[in-house]
């Protein structure tokens, strides 16, 4: 079964608004894309459509949020961190409120609507923010419970969610992001695919395709690009000496990124230790306008780019040999 992460977000937050009567919802002219629209039309007092003005919005958030509610702010990834990240720097992570921003239509599999809509950056622009936590859930479950802990936690979240279906892969009710950073979605000891975002599918598809060829790789779904489990990726790191990251986001700044600073940060990172890190993701380029699944292909989000990836750091005398068997 296949979800829009985004209703699953317009779902969750009249639930958990039904519990609290603090909740509110903000929207910048986007509710029907972004799955607010049902909210408005139960909680008409508690929703506000501040119209294409989106620095504006988040002000208004940091206000509402100042008088003691816990703000939802909604639109587009690009028209979010890119328009408005001024005032999520000023306005709400420097005084730590609990504004909570939902990006929705973020990455390349947003389509035909182009580059200019494309949102490759926002990882990097908000991991960058002091305090400001970073989630990027890979299904329902895990959208359901980062909404769930973005109400919770006291503090500014950022929440990444595509355009397009994803793979339901956790069961419902099985996730708790206050006791949980990663998880194991396959166990492995040649190398280590860490993974953010609506993967499951590509990387249990990349994880079998492995093991017919003979190599063992272990799988780590990583909602939260920060703070990072750091704890498991030195564990991964020090059990199979070699890391491959992959999102649908730029290498530069992003999940890759900060794996690697990881890596540096507890001192493993070189020759000296065995341990190597290989991004997956979107170059030092911008993206284009066309069909989700085409440029997901175009742009290396394949089985078969993965796994010629994974092999030419693993094995690389034995690439030309394996790749012609894959399709």
């Amino acid at each position: 079964m296949k979800s829009m992460l985004r209703q699953v977000y317009g779902n969750e937050i009249i639930e958990i608004a039904k519990e609290n009567d603090k909740i509110v919802v903000l929207d910048g002219d986007l509710a029907t894309s972004t799955k607010t629209s049902s909210f408005g039309k139960m909680f008409p007092d508690r929703f506000f459509n501040c119209g294409i003005a989106e620095q504006n919005m988040v002000s208004v958030a940091a206000g509402l949020a100042a008088s003691g509610n816990t703000v939802f702010v909604s639109s587009f990834a690009m028209f979010l961190a890119g328009r408005a990240y001024d005032q999520i720097r000023n306005n709400v992570a420097y005084t730590n409120l609990n504004v909570k921003f939902v990006a929705t239509h973020a990455g390349i599999s947003v389509g035909e609507d182009g580059a200019t809509h494309q949102c490759l950056e926002d990882i990097a622009l908000m991991r960058a923010i002091p305090g400001m936590v970073v989630l990027v859930p890979s299904d329902a479950e895990q959208t359901r419970a980062a909404i769930r802990y973005a109400a919770s936690h006291d503090g500014p979240v950022y929440i990444r969610l595509g355009r397009v279906e994803t793979l339901d892969y956790y069961p419902e009710k099985t996730i708790n992001f206050l006791s949980n950073k990663s998880f194991l979605f396959r166990e492995g000891s040649m190398a280590t695919l860490l993974f953010c975002g609506p993967f499951c599918s590509l990387a249990a598809e990349v994880s079998d395709v492995l093991e017919k060829i003979g190599l063992s790789v272990r799988i780590v779904d990583m909602p939260f690009v920060k703070p990072l489990d750091e704890r498991e990726i030195i564990r991964c790191a020090a059990e199979t000496g070699l890391l491959v990251t992959l999102e649908e986001h730029s290498i530069v700044g992003g999940f890759g990124s900060a794996v690697c600073e990881c890596i540096c940060g507890a001192k493993l990172s070189g020759r000296r230790n065995g341990v190597e890190v290989f991004r997956i993701g979107v170059g030092d380029i911008f993206g284009k306008s066309g069909k989700p699944k085409e440029l997901m292909s175009l742009y290396g989000f394949t089985v078969k780019n993965i796994v010629l990836q994974i092999i030419s750091a693993c094995m690389p005398e034995y690439v030309n040999d394996i790749s012609q068997f894959l399709t």
